[in-house]
């Protein structure tokens, strides 16, 4: 298996570029520790580690919108990686947009591009 330098990390968690595998759309940035990591070697699908529920994240098993890798890019350091995917379902981001990237700064002002593919309350329930 591909080692990884966690250790790196005083918290473990190393930063994963996510990006279209066909487009090359960057669709989002999450965080893996050594067990997503080996989730996601062994099954094919993205696993993370989720920051803010301080646990193992299978992306898409609360949406749906699953990320079936197809390449797997490492940095000269072993402590980034990018995910190729191929994006099941329409949304990579928990807000409902294609991508977590889709507010441009222009003119010192965040402007928001495109609209929700949906309603985040409809999968994820009110918070």
């Amino acid at each position: 298996m591909v080692e990884l330098n966690f250790e790196k990390s005083v918290d473990g968690l190393l930063p994963a570029v996510v990006q279209d595998y066909v487009s090359g759309e960057v669709l989002m940035l999450a965080y893996i520790n050594k067990l997503s990591w080996e989730k996601t070697l062994e099954t094919g699908q993205a696993h993370y580690w989720s920051r803010s529920r301080n646990s193992l994240w299978l992306k898409g098993e609360s949406s749906g919108n699953v990320q079936v890798i197809h390449d797997i890019l490492v940095d000269c350091d072993s402590d980034t990686v990018v995910f190729k995917v191929d994006q099941i379902g329409d949304a990579a981001c928990h807000t409902g947009h294609r991508s977590c990237f889709f507010r441009r700064v222009h003119q010192g002002e965040l402007v928001v591009e495109g609209k929700p593919l949906f309603d985040p309350a409809q999968v994820y329930g009110s918070k």
